[in-house]
């Protein structure tokens, strides 16, 4: 009796434990003004481009115009992400 008591508490002690850290990997996704034109006439030949506010050119922060669209690019994720959760 007292070995399955035993038992389970390490089982569930061990449930607490950390697990063990995997390395990650990243990529980073840098795009200039042409990657966006190219890719957006590959997904869709009928709009192509569309960018009314000229924000492919934009230089944030002093970043460069790569780190800019990267910005962009989370952002638009993030609050897309949030507009679906509210919904």
């Amino acid at each position: 009796m007292k070995t399955a008591v035993l038992a389970t508490l390490v089982a569930s002690a061990a449930a607490f434990a950390p697990a063990a850290k995997q390395a990650r990997t990243s990529v980073a996704v840098q795009e200039s003004k042409e990657d966006l034109v190219a890719m957006a006439k590959k997904l869709n030949p009928i709009v192509g481009f569309y960018d009314p506010l000229n924000l492919a050119e934009a230089e944030f922060w002093g970043a460069s115009n790569e780190a800019t669209i990267g910005f962009l690019r989370h952002a638009e994720i993030k609050h897309g992400r949030v507009a679906m959760a509210a919904f």
